[in-house]
């Protein structure tokens, strides 16, 4: 039997080998590298949520759920309210959005008061309170919504996503809708946030731009409050702006917040302050949130504590301030691209003209059109071509007549004539023949022809047009979108100034120790807990740190206390003795500013050397004191005084001067000295409304202790105040501000609502009371300050009626020369009119040495009251004053 293996051809090695390698290069090629497909993912993901969710189109300023949204309510449109349910259902046709981030969407859209009538509880901005259930709230376009958003003519179209329905790529918004709602959006790798702007701004500037000419807008929101734009940037990437709440002081004992900051809401601005209270930052009572209609929170404050330092404090430590990063963010051709608001302004301004103009020509070929078929039939009819057509047998013929009866006629219209245009003329029906009128016809045809002519000087002027579009639009639809949040410049608060002091700090003297943790030391002063404390130390070292529980600071401490930054007023006096010379030295030096932490020695640097004498003086007071010199030593005098007035404030790292060359005993206090640093030059800022000493806005003098700071208000009330540096002044409700002289005579004009008179008055001021508001033009409602002024020799411009509906007059009144100066109470002298159109005050009188009044410090003055409220009618005066 043969052995069937024995057969078999051996197996080729190489052939085997061969295909076993042909094997893995196919699987090879076959596989995918997974960190590549992860990155083509990401990319087309990320390239998804930025075109597709967070951010909006430049064209039309919408994101695609926005534009969806009212895409649907156009297609729902009859005039009448939808529910927002009903809306949402709709909108999903175009695209399977989720109906909560449908609904959130459509009511983000609905409050902001632009777009869209609102029916039902649709939420509030200004407490956080959401919208009700979308079956309960009901939406339609508005009308300028209607207005600027649409056009089908103009409208660029796409399928939506399943091929069903037409959707917009981008809708013809005629109007910088983006700017003036504002969009704030997360993508994946950049957000998108623009601050929404104020309707009647955008309008102006886009007529500016328009002009060729610069622009400037600031956001405007519709929480009210009160923004800081110095670093606005245009609202690019890098800018930011604070935003204030509008704060009023009630009383002494109570503050109301009127208007809150955008972003915020009353909920959370009320427990922002209740945190910074239970955190110790501020001090106060309770707080009541009467929010209605209008944002009104009570902050009553704690005993003893001053209203404008609490003011200060809730904007350092509450959401009373936020800070607003802006990032204009915006999709232009397909690509996100970080523009400027101008930018995006500008974009949307020249989209608006390109989008009148193509209304313009799609109306003018209408127009074109319209005419040209009229005057076919007014020529076909009158021209009796119907009858020419009796005869003919087919429709060919019946076509071919026409048109060689319309040929003489050809060379008068502004195209062909087409085989549609006779098929037109074919339909007229007979009782239209029959019932024509060439008159009307004529009457119709001119009409035509004017609109026409006007749409192309339209197109041929085409700017003048938009400016005119924009003046239209801002008539009809700009009345109360007023600005709602007031521009002005903000103080930087320093939080180590207005902290509440919440804390009590103690000292260790001997073992080195402070903080507010040492309940059973020596008590220093009260403290907040993000404070900085000075210690000094007998080696003559001294260091800045911050404040804690407990904290060591070196042996032997002979003075500690809360530090202040910058404080030039406080000067250090003291007397050490150098160990290497045996010489005892004195110095007078401020502290300013230092590294935390470090140590600095106000000696020689000389081992051993130690303070022998030491005072702290906040308003660099001087004092005398008595050196006695020990018994041993060779002076001949062993007891002298030593005035400290008599050296100068140097720098901290300086020597000193030379005290005595002999042994000390001691050093005692002889007497207690002034101040060497005279007064304090003080300048008021009026756009802060703020006092400072960096010679920022008006100078208003050189303020030793007892001096006081006078403020007259718009109201016809004068407070004396003190010249604090934390002391708030609203400069909208300040007439005259300027440093107190007993001698300041002041000259006011205002109308008296119990006498119905107006009067002029002349009067010292002569309360003590500091912090006390007195009303000199008397409490009875409608009573007006027309003007006031410090000036010596005044002099008053008043437009004035003598008698009613009688001509109108003007005069100059120089108080100074007529009136006695009496008592802050007293009316005055009455003036015999019957109106008072305006009030103006003019150059004052020059003041001779002799004058009897004494010249008063200059502070600008102007009339208190736009013309409209100096209006007001008074009974008529018999007779005239013998002044005049």
């Amino acid at each position: 039997m043969v052995n069937e293996n024995e057969h078999q051809e051996p197996t080729d090695e190489r052939t085997t080998t061969t295909d076993t390698n042909e094997a893995q290069e196919e699987t090879l090629q076959t596989q995918t590298v997974v960190s590549g497909l992860y990155e083509n993912w990401f990319l087309d993901y990320a390239s998804y949520v930025i075109l597709e969710r967070a951010v909006p189109a430049v064209e039309d300023g919408l994101k695609p759920v926005q534009r969806r949204i009212l895409h649907a309510l156009k297609d729902m449109d009859d005039g009448r309210f939808n529910k927002v349910a009903n809306v949402i259902g709709q909108t999903m046709q175009y695209h399977p959005h989720g109906d909560a981030s449908i609904g959130d969407a459509l009511v983000n859209i609905g409050q902001k008061n632009l777009l869209f009538d609102t029916q039902g509880n649709w939420g509030n901005l200004l407490t956080g309170d959401g919208a009700a259930a979308p079956r309960y709230i009901e939406v339609r376009l508005s009308k300028f919504g209607q207005e600027v958003v649409f056009n089908h003519q103009t409208t660029e179209w796409q399928l939506s996503y399943d091929g069903r329905k037409r959707e917009p790529v981008t809708l013809p918004v005629k109007f910088p809708l983006l700017l003036a709602m504002g969009v704030e959006g997360i993508a994946v790798g950049l957000s998108t946030k623009v601050l929404p702007h104020n309707f009647n701004e955008l309008i102006e500037a886009s007529i500016q731009i328009l002009k060729d000419k610069p622009v400037q807008i600031f956001p405007d929101f519709l929480t009210g409050g009160q923004v800081d734009v110095s670093n606005y940037n245009d609202g690019a990437r890098g800018g930011k702006v604070r935003v204030r709440a509008k704060i009023e002081e009630l009383d002494k004992k109570t503050l109301v917040i009127r208007e809150i900051p955008f972003g915020t809401t009353t909920t959370s601005v009320k427990d922002s302050i209740l945190k910074a209270n239970e955190d110790g930052k501020i001090k106060i009572k309770k707080v009541d949130d009467l929010t209605s209609k209008d944002v009104e929170i009570h902050v009553h404050l704690a005993p003893g504590v001053s209203p404008d330092i609490t003011i200060d404090a809730l904007y350092a430590f509450t959401e009373c301030e936020v800070s607003i990063s802006p990032n204009a963010c915006v999709i232009i051709k397909d690509k996100p691209h970080f523009v400027s608001v101008t930018d995006i302004l500008r974009i949307n301004t020249h989209q608006t003209v390109h989008l009148l103009q193509r209304e313009l020509e799609i109306r003018q070929l209408e127009l074109r059109e319209k005419l040209l078929y009229s005057s076919l039939e007014k020529i076909f009819i009158e021209n009796r071509i119907y009858r020419k057509i009796e005869e003919c047998e087919t429709f060919e013929a019946v076509i071919s007549t026409i048109d060689k009866a319309l040929t003489k006629f050809k060379k008068d219209f502004y195209r062909e004539i087409t085989e549609d245009d006779i098929l037109r003329l074919t339909e007229i029906k007979i009782k239209r023949i029959s019932k024509y009128d060439g008159f009307k016809a004529e009457e119709l045809m001119r009409k035509l022809e004017q609109e026409l002519a006007e749409t192309e000087d339209n197109l041929a002027n085409l700017t003048r047009y938009a400016i005119a579009y924009f003046k239209d639009l801002q008539k009809r639809y700009g009345k109360g979108r007023e600005r709602m949040t007031e521009i002005r410049a903000f103080n930087t608060i320093s939080a180590n100034v207005v902290a509440a002091a919440n804390q009590k700090l103690y000292v260790d003297r001997e073992g080195g120790f402070i903080g507010y943790g040492l309940k059973k030391d020596e008590f220093v002063s009260d403290c907040s807990d993000i404070d900085d404390v000075i210690v000094f130390r007998r080696d003559g070292k001294f260091l800045v740190t911050k404040v804690q529980d407990k904290v060591f600071v070196g042996k032997d401490i002979i003075y500690c206390a809360v530090f202040k930054k910058n404080d030039e007023r406080k000067i250090y006096n003291l007397v050490y003795l150098d160990a290497k010379s045996g010489i005892s030295m004195t110095k007078r030096f401020a502290v300013t500013g230092v590294t935390r932490d470090r140590e600095y020695d106000l000696t020689m640097g000389n081992p051993k050397s130690k303070i022998t004498y030491f005072t702290a003086n906040d308003n660099g007071e001087a004092e005398v004191v008595t050196v006695n010199l020990t018994a041993q030593s060779s002076a001949k005098v062993k007891a002298f005084d030593f005035d400290f007035a008599s050296i100068g404030v140097k720098n901290r790292s300086a020597q000193g001067n030379i005290l005595t060359k002999y042994p000390v005993r001691k050093i005692s206090l002889k007497t207690v000295g002034t101040s060497t640093l005279g007064g304090v030059d003080i300048w008021y800022d009026e756009h802060l409304g703020r006092l400072n000493r960096d010679e920022r806005g008006r100078f208003l003098g050189n303020f030793e202790a007892k001096d006081v700071v006078l403020v007259v208000y718009k109201n016809g009330e004068y407070e004396l105040t003190s010249f604090d540096l934390t002391n708030r002044y609203e400069p909208n409700d300040i007439a005259v501000l300027c440093k107190f002289a007993p001698e300041t005579v002041l000259s006011a004009v205002y109308y008296e609502a119990n006498q119905k008179f107006w009067y002029v008055k002349r009067f010292k001021i002569e309360t003590t009371s500091i912090d006390k508001k007195f009303n000199f033009i008397g409490d009875t409602k409608g009573s007006k300050l027309l003007a006031i002024t410090t000036d010596a020799q005044p002099r008053i411009e008043i437009i004035h009626q003598v008698k009613d509906r009688g001509p109108i007059e003007k005069m100059v009144l120089e108080p100074a020369g007529f009136i006695d100066i009496r008592g802050w109470k007293a009316l005055g002298n009455k003036l015999p009119f019957v109106k008072v159109k305006e009030v103006k005050l003019l150059e004052p009188k020059l003041v001779s040495t002799d004058d009897a009044d004494g010249a008063n410090s200059p502070a600008p003055a102007a009339p208190l009251l736009p013309e409209k409220e100096l209006e007001a009618v008074a009974e008529p005066v018999d007779g005239q004053l013998g002044l005049f």
